[in-house]
């Protein structure tokens, strides 16, 4: 049984059809790279999945639950879309950290008003929890690398770390699938290299991650599955080898060669 399935995906905006019918799976343990140009639908399928646009039609599935179904409108009110964006992580391309807060709390935030929403639970054992919650912050900023920067403030870190902090962010609520819209896109080549570390590092403590990226070289060497929308389909689909060195439609053939081209000449 696939972790994620999307069926039928479809978003419009106004009378524009962005998302036409998108599906497909993915297993636990998994990276999904998504590429295609601007304008394809990309960031829109990750917005739908993360229940930060709503989808038209079509249904999402996470390991044998119905998180959406665009003919149930039960699964579209504001308890259920809460409850369901917890199967999901997503780090934005321009970070979005809080930049009135500390490293430390940037990361906490949301664990303890996830606590808290259990009351009688949090104020019996307050004082276990959030020391709970302090650990496995500063766990998780050890594993990208920050430990010592876990009171400073966003202002005060490269972009590099900033991003680095956001993922740590994404991973604290421990969700099914972490998902990366562009994450290197506001960086430049050294930070780019920095963040795309730590994605790889990821790949190897079993997590499924589904990346929108423009970073073909990542794309071929991390991605188990690669995808290729274009005009708001899938225009294809396989593994890095069938996508980077055995393209079938010409669309991709035509983005393959101008993406090679464009990293070449930088």
């Amino acid at each position: 049984m696939a972790l994620l399935e999307v069926y039928n995906l479809q978003k419009s905006f106004g009378s524009v059809p962005v998302l036409k019918g998108v599906s497909f799976s993915l297993e636990k343990g998994e990276v999904l790279a998504i590429i295609g140009s601007s304008g394809s639908g990309k960031t829109t399928l990750l917005r739908c999945l993360n229940f930060l646009e709503k989808a038209d039609a079509g249904t999402i599935c996470v390991d044998n639950n119905l998180l959406f179904d665009g003919a149930d409108k039960k699964l579209s009110s504001q308890k259920e879309i809460r409850k369901n964006r917890l199967f999901f992580g997503l780090v934005f391309q321009s970070f979005h950290l809080f930049p009135q807060y500390t490293v430390l709390k940037n990361l906490t935030l949301a664990a303890v008003l996830a606590a808290k929403e259990n009351k009688k639970n949090f104020n019996a054992n307050k004082t276990q929890i959030l020391a709970d919650i302090e650990k496995r912050a500063l766990t998780l900023l050890d594993r990208v690398g920050l430990t010592e920067k876990k009171d400073a403030y966003p202002c005060n870190l490269s972009g590099g770390q900033q991003q680095r902090v956001a993922i740590a962010r994404a991973l604290m609520l421990t969700p099914d699938i972490l998902c990366f819209d562009e994450p290197t896109s506001a960086l430049d080549p050294e930070l780019t290299k920095e963040v795309l570390k730590v994605i790889r590092d990821l790949k190897t403590s079993d997590n499924t991650m589904v990346v929108v990226t423009h970073e073909m070289e990542f794309a071929r060497n991390v991605a188990d599955k690669v995808i290729f929308m274009a005009n708001g389909i899938i225009e294809e689909m396989g593994t890095p080898e069938e996508i980077f060195e055995h393209p079938k439609s010409p669309i991709l053939q035509s983005f393959l060669n101008n993406a090679l081209d464009f990293s070449g000449n930088n």
